[in-house]
């Protein structure tokens, strides 16, 4: 493996935090080395192929106006400008069938409107989100927080909380201080994407870096961090060992404590917080191209559908598929590609997955497939003829991809992120970043964390080898 001996920093794997991470140090002057043990940058910002001349985006299905701030800020201008609004955000479920732009005046209109609810009692409910702190020490629960707000009224609690569950798993019991920033990051000015796919903005990303000149290798798995007294020494990868003052891991935060580090390192108070972290949920999404030539209605650019009665979080990561989100991707997202493909995902349980035979595990793809298509003929009629590829992936391929326990697609509940936080206390040098807790926004939360994390290991540097440090901007 063509590597240098020694980098001030090696960052390991490559989501949107670890990508944003190394960009940052770079761009502060840091000798970066940056490490991807899948063929493609992105982590779960991922994409691939299938003949046909399909392209399939795995989770680019929308995120916060914030982005674009962010993109503008820790990128570039070429980035930002492709990110675009996604208006048409259909909910259809037995209590309600809605479609809003989530823009809070248009939220504010359906409560109204819609829902019946009270002005003062709205504008109260919103104005609290937008007061919720951080560092506010509160054990109030999301569901708390709801039935306070709005009492009794299970419509308004689904039209709330749903779409967050079924965008990053949260539940009713997590903190309401989680629900408060993932759900006003939304408000405002509505749901984005970035258009021109995964590929386009990975690509973009990748040229970026390397003319900051960090250092990128794929198909390279990191083996282990390395420790003495008490410092980050270096990595071995490839069975090489790589000289370094400081590691930034964007790697699942358990898999970096036992595996890429070691239990003997730590101590044993910190090890029993990061015993107490729990695994956010994990994922089924199932992949329909559409045949060349054939063409899908422009009715929605996210569907979220479901046949509960209520709400229901247990509910929604059963096995037995009562609800699914639809993301549709046409020429608009990806002009130039004239092909048309449906991405259906739905939450889902590790246990319910992980021990199934080969063959019961095939037979339970299919008739996912097969139930997932027929959810999409109740919207599109006729939609069957015109799909000409269909796949799934479950816990156990996220967990193959990823490497991250239990499947998670999700990084770890809110207790995650003291741990994330603390752990360049226990080992100097060692700092994580990744989906962690508050970081619950998805793309947005993970750039900013990125941002974050960078900012302390350049104060753990010190003087920057070369160039200006620079600053941080306000997140």
């Amino acid at each position: 493996m063509d590597l240098n001996t020694e980098y001030d920093v090696v960052v390991i794997g490559s989501g949107l935090a670890g990508l944003t991470g190394a960009n940052q140090l770079a761009k502060w002057g840091r000798r970066v080395l940056l490490l991807e043990q899948q063929p493609n940058l992105g982590g779960l910002a991922a994409w691939f192929r299938r003949r046909g001349g399909h392209v399939f985006d795995v989770s680019l299905h929308g995120f916060p106006f914030g982005m674009k701030k962010s993109c503008r800020k820790y990128w570039n201008q070429k980035i930002t400008d492709s990110i675009i609004q996604l208006s048409r955000i259909r909910l259809d479920n037995p209590q309600f069938n809605i479609t809003s732009s989530f823009e809070l005046g248009d939220l504010t209109r359906l409560l109204i409107e819609h829902f019946r609810v009270p002005p003062e009692m709205v504008d109260r409910f919103f104005r609290r989100l937008k007061e919720m702190e951080f560092y506010s020490e509160s054990s109030q629960t999301t569901r708390e927080l709801l039935e306070e707000s709005f009492p009794g009224r299970s419509d308004v609690h689904r039209l709330l909380m749903e779409p967050i569950t079924y965008a990053n798993g949260s539940t009713p019991e997590d903190p309401a201080i989680t629900f408060g920033i993932v759900f006003s990051n939304f408000l405002n000015r509505g749901v984005y994407t970035f258009q021109g796919g995964t590929d386009n903005l990975v690509r973009e990303m990748r040229l970026e870096l390397e003319n900051n000149g960090v250092h990128i290798r794929n198909r390279a798995r990191a083996e282990k961090i390395l420790v003495k007294q008490g410092k980050i020494a270096g990595i071995t990868v490839g069975g090489q060992e790589i000289r370094c003052r400081a590691v930034l891991s964007n790697a699942n935060l358990l898999h970096t404590i036992l595996n890429l580090v070691g239990k003997e390192y730590f101590s044993p108070s910190y090890l029993d917080l990061a015993g107490s972290v729990r695994m956010s949920g994990s994922s089924c999404q199932v992949y329909l191209g559409i045949r060349e030539g054939e063409e899908v209605p422009d009715f929605a650019d996210l569907l979220f559908t479901s046949t509960l009665p209520h709400y229901d979080p247990a509910a929604l990561s059963a096995k037995e598929v009562t609800s699914q989100s639809f993301s549709f991707y046409s020429p608009k997202i990806r002009p130039g590609h004239n092909r048309y493909t449906i991405v259906a995902s739905s939450n889902a349980r590790w246990d319910d997955w992980a021990h199934l035979s080969d063959e019961e595990y095939q037979a339970d793809k299919q008739r996912l497939i097969g139930k997932t298509i027929a959810n999409l003929e109740r919207y599109l009629p006729g939609i069957t003829d015109k799909i000409d590829h269909r796949e799934a992936a479950t816990p156990r391929t996220f967990a193959r991809y990823t490497g991250h326990l239990l499947g998670a697609s999700f990084g770890t509940k809110f207790e995650g992120l003291k741990v994330s936080q603390d752990i360049s206390r226990e080992i100097g040098g060692l700092f994580h970043t990744g989906s962690v807790g508050i970081i619950m926004s998805g793309w947005l939360g993970t750039v900013n964390y990125g941002v974050i994390v960078a900012h302390s290991l350049e104060v753990f540097l010190g003087s920057p080898s070369r160039g200006d440090q620079g600053g941080i901007h306000e997140i």
